[in-house]
C-alpha cells in the first residue's frame, strides 16, 4: 500500500472533487426537481405536459448519452463550456426528474382532503402547494431522496469518461503510474466511495424508520 502514502494527494484531490461534483448537482437538481413536481400536478395543462415529457425523456435517457451531448454536441451549436460545467449541468439534468418523481410520489400521499380544505378557505393552488402539500410531502420522501442522492455519487463516476478530474479518473493516473497496484487502487477507489453512500444510507434508514413510527 505504499502507493497510498506516495499517491494520497491524488486520492484527495479526486475525493474532493466528486464531493463538489455531487454538491453542486444536488444543489441545483433537487429545486429543479421541485418546480418539476409541482408542475406535473398543477392544474395547467401544457405545464404537466412539458414537465412529464422532460421527466420521461431524461429518465429514460443514458446518462453517458446526456454527458456526450452536453459536452461534444452543444459545444458545436454554441459557446465552448468548461468540461466540469458541462458535468454538472448533465447530472443536473439526469438527476432532476428522479428527485421530482420522489417528491410526485410524497404528494401523492397527502390525502386529497388537506388540499380541498386548503382550497376552501380560498388559497391558491400555489398557496396550497407551497403551504400545505409539499411540507407534508417532504417529511415523507427525504429517504427516497437520499437514495437519488446515492445513486448520483456513483453517476458522478461518468464524469472521469468526458475529461473531468474526479475520483473515479484519479483511478487512472494512479494506475498509469503503479501498474503493479491496481487492484489496491480500485479497492481504495471503492472505499472512498463507501464513505460517501453508507452514511447517507444510514441516514435513509434513521429517517425512514422516524417517518414511520410519526406516522
Amino acid at each position: 500500500m505504499q502507493f497510498l502514502i506516495e499517491s494520497g494527494d491524488v486520492l484527495l484531490e479526486g475525493f474532493l472533487a466528486t464531493l463538489r461534483m455531487l454538491a453542486l448537482t444536488v444543489l441545483f437538481a433537487l429545486p429543479l426537481g421541485v418546480v418539476l413536481a409541482a408542475m406535473r400536478i398543477s392544474p395547467v395543462p401544457s405545464l404537466r405536459w412539458v414537465a412529464t415529457g422532460f421527466t420521461e425523456l431524461l429518465r429514460n435517457t443514458p446518462l453517458t448519452l446526456v454527458f456526450f451531448l452536453l459536452v461534444f454536441v452543444i459545444p458545436r451549436l454554441g459557446p465552448i463550456i468548461d468540461f466540469q460545467i458541462s458535468a454538472i449541468i448533465a447530472l443536473t439534468l439526469y438527476t432532476a426528474p428522479f428527485y421530482a418523481e420522489a417528491i410526485r410520489s410524497g404528494v401523492n400521499s397527502v390525502p386529497v382532503g388537506q388540499a380541498e380544505a386548503a382550497r376552501s378557505v380560498g388559497l391558491t393552488f400555489s398557496q396550497t402547494a407551497v403551504h400545505v402539500i409539499i411540507p407534508q410531502a417532504v417529511r415523507s420522501v427525504i429517504p427516497p431522496l437520499i437514495n437519488v442522492t446515492i445513486a448520483l455519487t456513483k453517476n458522478t463516476s461518468v464524469a472521469g469518461g468526458f475529461f473531468v478530474f474526479e475520483l473515479f479518473a484519479s483511478s487512472k493516473r494512479l494506475a498509469n503510474s503503479y501498474a503493479d497496484e491496481t487492484i489496491a487502487i480500485f479497492l481504495a477507489i471503492a472505499a472512498c466511495y463507501l464513505l460517501v453512500t453508507i452514511p447517507l444510507g444510514r441516514i435513509a434508514d434513521r429517517l425512514e424508520k422516524k417517518v414511520a413510527v410519526m406516522r
